[in-house]
Formats: C-alpha cells, structure tokens, sequence
C-alpha cells in the first residue's frame, strides 16, 4: 500500500505520542517514529509536544515480525528485545504476534 492510497485515520495525531517518557525521547531527538494498531496521522501532518513541532515523514504498515533492532532505536530503544518488553509492560495481556501488522509513523522536527 502507497502512501498515497492510505485508509482513513482511526486516532488523531494528538493521540500520536502520548507517554510523557516517550513525549522526552521525542524532545530529545532519541524518538524519531513510533508504531500504533491505527493510523493517527497523515504524511505532512505536524504533531506539537511542549509547544516543539514535528513534521509526519512516513507512513506504512509493518508487521512486528519484521521489526528490527535499528527500528526499535528510532522508537527510542537499545534493542527489539527492549521495545518488545515496553510494549508488553504496557498491554498486559497482548500477545507479541510477528504476523500483527502496525502503522509506524515516521517524524522530524519542523525546521
């Protein structure tokens, strides 16, 4: 799927990063995508946190078993290993299934 053919959004982007933790590794630049089960914004849409702003970069579909350790650094991780358990400490009870699809969203600061 093009990111020009997406579905509608399920969420709005202010919903798009909402944990103060992960709030801090956006103002930090430690942050520069982040995965959801919906899609909470559109290619070109701007996110303000603390009155800072980021730009939507990308857009797509990625299923968890592809994620990679370079994926989870852009989530603002060491590892997958370490992602993986922040997202389950997060939902409990969501099983880690490598064939669920998420919408990463991919950001930079507004220069």
């Amino acid at each position: 799927m093009s990111e020009t053919n997406l579905p509608p959004k399920t969420c709005t982007i202010e919903r798009l990063v909402t944990l103060e933790a992960d709030v801090k590794k956006v103002l930090s630049g430690e942050k520069t995508a982040t995965r959801r089960n919906g899609r909470y914004a559109d290619p070109g849409e701007i996110m303000t946190l603390d009155s800072q702003q980021f730009v939507v970069d990308r857009v797509y579909e990625q299923s968890l078993g592809e994620l990679t350790d370079n994926d989870a650094r852009r989530e603002g991780f060491g590892s997958l290993e370490d992602y993986k358990q922040s997202i389950l400490s997060i939902h409990p009870g969501m099983p880690w299934l490598p064939q669920m699809k998420v919408w990463v969203h991919e950001f930079s600061p507004v220069k």
